[in-house]
């Protein structure tokens, strides 16, 4: 597979098959990864892996934790403007149109956003952290760090879905992995293979006009 395949076939997968995959697989993926580009070499990541019967455990340690919580970030500016918020509406209402469930019914939304909880099914995940101490320019570091790995994934047959979601789970993840308290969590990633048969997996997100974004000199 070259680059622009894996870039064109790449996508944020909703539903993973329980098939299984190897710690040496990820091994490779994530040492592959680890050429990202990254400022003055800094290599700020910090993964942290789970897969096989430590998933399980996790998914049972998360269903028990009755601490309230407190998001590592915002993922999205309060009041988000324009283009952005429409982008980002659209995208949800093609997925709920998709799976059926109308904009009255608050129950199956949710029920769909917890899905994010138990990455969608997949039987294997990491987690993303980054020192507190580090800026913005370290934070795009782990986004070129996590594009790599989600290629390089494609590249070997597997899907993944990078979920900021997890921000809103910093101290139950953090206590569970046992993260340093410098540290912060900054995505989660679902691993596996894709369900065809999942209609949520049709979904296709579209991409503004060039012209919109982009200015040539």
């Amino acid at each position: 597979m070259n680059v622009t395949d894996a870039v064109l076939s790449r996508s944020s997968v909703r539903s993973f098959l329980s098939n299984p995959v190897s710690n040496e697989l990820l091994e490779i993926l994530l040492k592959k990864s680890s050429r990202a580009a990254s400022g003055g070499n800094l290599q700020p990541w910090k993964i942290f892996v789970i897969n096989g019967s430590s998933m399980q455990k996790f998914l049972t340690f998360q269903e028990s934790w009755t601490i309230p919580e407190v998001p590592a970030y915002d993922i999205y500016p309060q009041k988000l403007k324009e283009p952005y918020r429409t982008s980002r509406f659209e995208l949800g209402e093609q997925m709920y149109e998709l799976l059926g469930i109308g904009r009255e019914d608050k129950d199956a939304r949710i029920s769909q956003i917890m899905e994010n909880f138990r990455f969608f099914g997949a039987p294997c995940a990491f987690f993303c952290f980054i020192d507190r101490q580090m800026g913005p320019p370290q934070w795009s570091d782990l986004g070129m760090f996590l594009q790599t790995f989600m290629l390089l994934a494609k590249e070997a047959g597997l899907d993944t879905c990078a979920q900021e979601a997890w921000s809103m789970k910093h101290d139950s993840v953090s206590e569970f992995v046992k993260a340093k308290d410098s540290d912060i969590l900054f995505c989660g990633m679902a691993i596996g293979y894709k369900n065809d048969t999942a209609t949520v997996n049709s979904l296709k997100s579209e991409r503004r006009p060039l012209q919109e974004w982009a200015k040539f000199l």
